[in-house]
C-alpha cells in the first residue's frame, strides 16, 4: 500500500485529480459553514501539502504548470475587468487618483519594510504590494444601481494606473535581484516594454477583432484565439525580460474590447474561476509553513505594520481624491473601501517575489511576507466590501428615468410591424403551454405568433434523414398554428434548415422582426454545457430582442399569483415587471415584487429601493393591487430567499444575471440555483438586448 501510494505521488494525474476533488468539494464544505470557499482552497493546501498528508507537492512539475497557468490566468481575468469605454470618461481623474493610490502606499509600505530590516530592493517591492487593489465591492455597488457614479467610475479607472506600475516595480525589483540589472539594462527595459505594450494593447486588439468578425459564431476557435493570446503575451514578457504576469494583465485589456460581454468572455472567466484560479489558490496553501504562519500571527508586528500602513496610506489617497475633486464624504467611502482589497495583483506579484532567487539562492520576499500578504488579503477582502455597503448608503444614485427603458410593450415600440411572439416548438408535451403564454401576451399587444420549428440538417447527412427532420417540423408547426386559433390570435408558421438551433432560432426572429422569443427550458446544466455552451446560453447572448425561457408546469391561465423576483438594478428590472403585468392583465393574476438584500445593506438603501419599486408600481399600473416586499436573506443567501418566498405561488419570474466577483475568484449563477429547486412554474428573462436597452 505504501509503495503504491508512493507511486501515485509522482504521478501527474494523481495530482490533478486530487485538486479536481479538492477545488469541487472544499469550497462547498466551507460555505455551508458560513466561511468562504476561498479559505478553504487555502487550508487544503496546507491540509494535503508538506505540511500534511503530503499528496501534493509545490516543487512537482505537475503543481508547477498549473500554479503558473494559474497566476497568469488571474492576471488575465483582472485585466478582463478594466472597462476601458467607462475608464475614458473620466480618463484624467483615474489618473489623478490612480496616481495617489500608488504613491503614498508605496512610500508607506517602502518605510515599514525597511524599518522591519528588509533590504531596499524587498522594501520596495512590498510597498508595491500595498499600492495595487482589486475593487472587491463593486458588485455591491452594481446591484444598488451606483456604477453610474462618477467616484466609482474614477476608482475602477485608476486601477490601471495602480496595477501596471506595481508590476513594473515588480519586474525592476526581480532584475535587481537576480543581479541582472543596471542602468543600461534597465534603459533598455523600458524601451522594450514600452514596444512591447503597444504591441499588445493594439495589435491584440486589432487581431482579436478581425478574428471575432471572420470566425463568425465559431465560438471554440475565438476560446482558443483568447487563449493563446494569454500565453503568447506572457511568454513574449518573459522573452523582454519582464514577468509574465505583466502580459497576461496587458492581454486581458486587448481583448476586452475584441470579447465585449458575450458567451466567450463568460466562458474564459468560467474555465479560470472554477479550474486554474482555484488551483493557484490551492498552490499558495501549499508553500504555506503551518508552525511559520502561526508565529507571524502571534509575532504580529510586522502584519499589523503592514495592514495599519496599507489602510492609512490608502485613506490618505481618497481623502487627498475627495480636495482636488470635491467629491462628498460618502463617495470618499467608496473610493477608501474600493481600493482597500488586495488579491489578484498583490497574489501574483508576492508568489512571483517569493520565487525569485539570486545566485545564492535566498528568495526576494521571505515566508514571513508571503504569511503577511495573505493575512493582509483575507482582512482587507473581508472589510473592503463592509466598508463599500456602509457606502453605498449614502451614495447618490442616479435617477431612474423609467420612460428610457425601452420594452417590446411600450406603446409606439413596435416600429417595424406588429408585436410578434417567436415560440420555437420541439416537445409536444410542452407545445400548448409555451403557445398558450404567447397568446396571452399577443392577444394584449394585438400582434401574431410565429411558431418556429428548426429541422436540424448536419453536413452529409442522408436525404431521407433530411426529409424525416421536415416532416416533423411541419407537424409541430401545424400543430402550434391549430392551438393559436382555439387561443383566437394570428399565427404564422416557419420551418427553418439549419445545422445550429440558437443560430437558426436568432436568425429567424431577426427576420421576422420578433418583438420577444418565447421558448421551453432545457434540463442542461452540465459542466459541458456551461464550457460549449446550450441552445438557451446561447441565445441570450446573441439574440437581437428579449427572450423568455418557460419551465411551464401548467396552463398559463392558472397562474394567478405571480412573483417577480426584482434585482436591485430598478431600471434593468422593468421589462421583468412589464412582463408580469402584461401577464397578469390577461389572466386575472396579482403580482408581487420580491427584492432580496444581503445582510451588510442598510435600512436607508431598502427605504430607498422600496421607494423606487413604487414608483415603478404608479408608473406602470397605478390601480393595480401590488404587493412590495424587501427581504433580508439569511447568511446572503439569495438563492434560498428566493425559493422560501416562491412557497404558495403560480409563477415566479427571474432575471438572468450572472453574478461574479471582481478577478474571477468567485462565480455564482443565482438563476441555476433557484431552478434546480424551484417547485412551481418560471419564467426566466434575459438577453444582451436588456443591458444594451438600460440607460446608464
Amino acid at each position: 500500500m505504501e509503495l503504491a501510494l508512493g507511486f501515485l505521488k509522482n504521478e501527474p494525474i494523481f495530482a490533478f485529480a486530487v485538486l479536481l476533488a479538492v477545488i469541487l468539494v472544499v469550497p462547498i464544505f466551507f460555505e455551508r459553514l458560513q466561511l468562504p470557499g476561498l479559505i478553504g482552497l487555502l487550508a487544503a493546501g496546507v491540509a494535503f501539502g508538506p505540511n500534511g498528508l503530503q499528496l501534493l507537492q509545490p516543487q512537482s512539475e505537475t503543481m508547477k504548470l498549473l500554479s503558473d497557468i494559474g497566476v497568469v490566468y488571474l492576471m488575465f481575468v483582472a485585466g478582463l475587468e478594466m472597462d476601458m469605454t467607462e475608464f475614458q470618461k473620466v480618463k484624467n481623474r483615474s489618473i489623478g487618483f490612480g496616481s495617489l493610490t500608488f504613491i503614498f502606499p508605496l512610500i508607506a509600505g517602502t518605510i515599514i519594510a525597511r524599518f522591519f530590516g528588509f533590504s531596499w530592493n524587498a522594501s520596495l517591492l512590498i510597498g508595491s504590494l500595498l499600492s495595487s487593489h482589486t475593487p472587491l465591492g463593486y458588485p455591491i455597488l452594481s446591484r444598488l444601481g451606483l456604477m453610474g457614479n462618477e467616484a466609482v467610475m474614477v476608482t475602477i479607472g485608476g486601477t490601471i494606473f495602480t496595477n501596471i506600475p506595481a508590476l513594473l516595480v515588480l519586474a525592476v525589483c526581480v532584475s535587481v535581484h537576480a543581479g541582472s540589472f543596471s542602468i543600461g539594462n534597465l534603459a533598455i527595459m523600458l524601451v522594450l516594454l514600452t514596444l512591447y505594450t503597444g504591441i499588445v494593447l493594439f495589435g491584440f486588439d486589432w487581431a482579436g477583432r478581425e478574428f471575432f468578425r471572420r470566425s463568425g459564431d465559431e465560438e471554440g476557435n475565438q476560446f482558443l484565439f483568447v487563449l493563446l493570446a494569454v500565453f503568447l503575451a506572457a511568454v513574449g514578457a518573459q522573452i523582454i525580460g519582464v514577468e509574465k504576469i505583466v502580459g497576461a494583465f496587458l492581454a486581458g485589456m486587448a481583448v476586452n474590447g475584441a470579447m465585449g460581454s458575450g458567451p466567450v468572455k463568460e466562458k474564459v472567466v468560467f474555465v479560470g474561476s472554477v479550474l486554474f484560479i482555484p488551483i493557484f489558490m490551492v498552490n499558495l496553501g501549499l508553500l504555506i509553513d503551518l508552525p511559520a504562519f502561526i508565529a507571524t500571527l502571534t509575532s504580529f508586528w510586522l502584519t499589523l505594520a503592514i495592514i495599519s500602513g496599507l489602510l492609512i496610506s490608502k485613506l490618505v489617497a481618497a481623502l487627498l481624491t475627495q480636495l482636488l475633486y470635491r467629491y462628498t464624504r460618502a463617495e470618499t467611502l467608496a473610493i477608501w473601501s474600493l481600493s482597500i482589497p488586495q488579491v489578484a495583483a498583490t497574489l501574483a506579484a508576492t508568489i512571483v517575489g517569493y520565487n525569485a532567487l539570486n545566485p545564492l539562492g535566498e528568495r526576494l520576499l521571505s515566508e514571513e511576507v508571503l504569511n503577511t500578504v495573505i493575512v493582509m488579503m483575507l482582512v482587507t477582502a473581508t472589510l473592503g466590501p463592509f466598508l463599500t455597503a456602509r457606502a453605498a448608503a449614502s451614495l447618490t444614485p442616479p435617477t431612474t428615468n423609467f420612460d428610457a427603458v425601452k420594452t417590446p410593450f411600450d406603446e409606439g415600440n413596435q416600429p417595424n410591424g406588429p408585436f410578434t411572439v417567436i415560440v420555437p416548438v420541439y416537445n409536444p408535451e410542452t407545445e400548448k403551454n409555451l403557445v398558450e403564454m404567447a397568446a396571452l401576451l399577443v392577444r394584449r399587444e394585438e400582434g401574431r405568433i410565429v411558431p418556429l420549428s428548426i429541422a436540424r440538417v448536419m453536413a452529409n447527412m442522408e436525404a431521407s434523414a433530411v426529409d424525416a427532420a421536415l416532416i416533423r417540423s411541419e407537424n409541430l408547426v401545424a400543430a402550434a398554428v391549430q392551438l393559436s386559433q382555439e387561443f383566437g390570435v394570428k399565427a404564422e408558421p416557419s420551418v427553418r434548415i439549419d445545422d445550429d438551433i440558437a443560430q437558426g432560432i436568432a436568425h429567424a426572429s431577426r427576420e421576422q422582426k420578433a418583438s420577444l422569443i418565447v421558448m421551453g427550458w432545457g434540463e442542461t446544466t452540465t459542466l459541458r454545457a456551461r464550457l460549449f455552451g446550450n441552445v438557451i446560453d446561447r441565445l441570450l447572448w446573441t439574440a437581437h430582442c428579449p427572450v423568455a425561457v418557460t419551465r411551464l408546469l401548467g396552463s398559463p391561465l392558472q397562474m394567478k399569483r405571480i412573483l417577480v423576483s426584482v434585482d436591485n438594478l430598478v431600471a434593468r428590472a422593468v421589462f421583468s415587471v412589464r412582463f408580469a403585468y402584461s401577464l397578469a392583465q390577461m389572466n386575472g393574476g396579482q403580482v408581487t415584487l420580491f427584492h432580496v438584500c444581503d445582510r451588510r445593506t442598510p435600512e436607508e438603501v431598502n427605504a430607498r429601493i422600496q421607494a423606487e419599486l413604487s414608483a415603478l408600481i404608479t408608473e406602470l399600473a397605478p390601480s393595480d393591487p401590488t404587493q412590495i416586499q424587501i427581504v433580508i436573506a439569511p447568511n446572503d443567501d439569495i438563492p434560498g430567499a428566493i425559493l422560501n418566498e416562491a412557497i404558495g405561488y403560480d409563477l415566479v419570474i427571474l432575471q438572468a444575471i450572472r453574478r461574479r466577483t471582481m478577478s474571477g475568484l468567485e462565480m455564482d449563477d443565482v438563476t441555476t440555483s433557484v431552478i434546480q429547486e424551484l417547485s412551481c412554474s418560471l419564467v426566466m428573462l434575459g438577453s444582451s438586448y436588456l443591458d444594451s436597452r438600460t440607460p446608464s
